[in-house]
């Protein structure tokens, strides 16, 4: 299996914001030189799960105008982690007591109230085991998303500390191929 994922263009947001699941727009231009590239890179006629956030659908339909072989599809699982009542602030200004519990129970703790890193690698795995049927395939994604996945294709199912989550990403508007 081959799965191309692809992260979203640069999102209109202040740096050091936290947006998981907030559903901002992305850079129309970067977005367009995004889908440019990666028109080039991508396999033909693949099956293309798309997040349902617009940072990403936009990215889809940019591609899907510049190669129609990319036809595509929302699956929601494909969004990135919820940080609940955590949206929209400044890293920075997030009590480090929230941080602390966070990372005590990195795996089953809802950073913001709304959902784990467990449960995000939870709807992952499902949308990966579905998709592992294929020979190749592409998802339109988000960094959380892409994280999980990697862990999952190296057999990774649960996190028991912080330092187990990849520090690399995927630049913004660049796509990984993983292979297993």
């Amino acid at each position: 299996m081959k799965l191309w994922l692809v992260r979203h263009a640069q999102p209109l947001v202040d740096p050091g914001v936290c947006y998981g699941a907030m559903d901002v727009a992305a850079d129309v231009g970067a977005t367009q030189q995004a889908g440019t590239a990666l028109a080039k890179e991508l396999p033909a006629h693949v099956q293309v799960l798309c997040s349902p956030l617009q940072r990403c659908t936009q990215l889809a339909n940019v591609l899907h105008a510049l190669r129609p072989d990319l036809a595509w599809r929302v699956d929601p699982r494909l969004r990135e982690m919820d940080f609940g009542c955590w949206e929209g602030w400044r890293w920075s200004n997030i009590a480090p007591d929230a941080f602390a519990q966070w990372t005590a129970d990195f795996h089953a703790y809802r950073f913001g109230g709304h959902e784990s890193v467990g449960e995000l690698m939870d709807r992952v795995a499902q949308v990966l085991s579905e998709f592992s049927q294929l020979d190749q395939g592409v998802w339109i994604t988000h960094a959380g998303v892409m994280r999980a996945a990697t862990l999952l294709t190296k057999g990774v199912v649960r996190l028991e500390a912080p330092a187990q989550w990849p520090l690399a990403t995927i630049p913004l508007g660049r796509a990984q191929c993983l292979s297993w």
